[in-house]
């Protein structure tokens, strides 16, 4: 069991939302283990049958419970009018939730009750390197991604069938389950394409093609992998917020392991000094720095900058009452001035902090750019 960063403020109910595989039942096991709680795991088909053909019994269940106590609810999507029940038990019996689900989207799809204020919202992801400790690998971590599971399976065969039967999962459980689209072929040719365009800057259009359906539905199809919190997009950089948005967006999925595996490259060693190598650093740098960014509260926002000439940074962070910081990520072990030219050539007109992360053991400074250890980095980030 690792130490998760999350902690939950427990004066009021709350939601807790991620991914299937992040440990979302496990942390509220180990969270509440001196306490008397209530389980209603909706994942047990019979319970979720119950409750939706029954709602009343939802109800009758917790008849007798105490004020203050209380109630998980696993996957409360499955069940999303159960809503209205859980709204009217805390107004009445004063009954405390925990809900876990994988679609925070979803459920505000459906019109459902998100219970007006009366529950604060938690996320939850794959291990940070904070979380994983002396555990951490880079090296594992950039090839395996960094679900709890897999650091309980030692050998590679276990992880490679693991990461596979997780991306066939996704489609079946979720996606056919739910009824999220109306064929599933064609989301299924998708999922290895939109593997392949992780971290590149989305071309509609030409996804489109190859999957054989029109652009709304590809758009439709990113939109899938954000509402069940499989990935997550990054927008164009623009002062203006309205802008931004009607940029070229890059796309991310939500674990490295999992994007491998549904491009197929699991049995494909990663190493160091190669192109895949170093986009993948890129990819867990991003990743790590929003994890920790929704642990800690710091209600930063995100996003890069590619300009006409195709110069690019890789990641701005925009934090509140502090000014931008301006990062470009490279895996090389011996970053040079040349690395940061981008960097350099930005810092000459906007005001900013300019970070070059790399696995560089040692810090540099070349003009405006400060080279820094990538976990030296995080934490010069995080405390400034």
């Amino acid at each position: 069991m690792f130490n998760r960063l999350l902690n939950p403020i427990i004066s009021d109910s709350f939601f807790l939302f991620g991914a299937r595989g992040t440990g979302k039942t496990t942390f509220l096991t180990h969270f509440f283990k001196d306490l008397e709680v209530i389980w209603i795991n909706l994942l047990d088909p019979a319970e979720e049958d119950l409750f939706l053909r029954k709602p009343e019994e939802f109800a009758a269940r917790l008849q007798h419970a105490k004020p203050g106590t209380w109630v998980i609810v696993d996957e409360i999507q499955k069940a999303p009018k159960l809503l209205n029940l859980v709204h009217h038990l805390i107004e009445t019996k004063k009954l405390k939730f925990a809900l876990t689900g994988s679609s925070a989207r979803r459920l505000r799809q459906r019109g459902v009750n998100l219970l007006a204020g009366r529950a604060f919202t938690n996320y939850f992801f794959p291990l940070t390197h904070i979380e994983l400790g002396d555990v951490f690998s880079l090296r594992d971590v950039l090839q395996w991604g960094s679900l709890p599971k897999i650091f309980e399976l030692a050998a590679e065969e276990a992880r490679d069938a693991y990461l596979r039967s997780y991306s066939l999962n996704y489609v079946t459980t979720e996606i056919q389950a739910e009824q999220w689209v109306r064929k599933i072929e064609p989301f299924r040719k998708f999922l290895p394409i939109a593997a392949q365009m992780n971290g590149k800057i989305l071309n509609y259009a030409k996804i489109a093609r190859d999957v054989g359906v029109d652009t709304t539905t590809v758009i439709a199809y990113f939109d899938i992998l954000e509402d069940t919190l499989l990935g997550f997009r990054l927008h164009a950089f623009h002062e203006s917020l309205r802008k931004r948005q009607s940029l070229k967006p890059k796309f991310y999925f939500f674990d490295l392991g999992i994007k491998r595996a549904l491009e197929h490259t699991l049995t494909v060693p990663l190493l160091p000094q190669t192109f895949a190598f170093g986009n993948a650093f890129e990819h867990f740098i991003i990743a790590e720095l929003i994890r920790i960014n929704a642990y800690y509260v710091k209600d930063w926002s995100f996003s890069f900058l590619r300009t006409k000439d195709d110069v690019e940074i890789d990641l701005i962070i925009e934090r509140p009452g502090k000014i931008k910081v301006f990062i470009e990520i490279k895996s090389s072990e011996n970053v040079s001035q040349e690395d940061c030219r981008n960097l350099s050539a930005f810092a000459k007109e906007t005001k900013g902090k300019f970070l070059l992360l790399s696995r560089d053991p040692h810090p540099k400074e070349f003009g405006s750019v400060h080279c820094l250890p990538w976990k030296e980095a995080i934490q010069v980030i995080l405390q400034e």
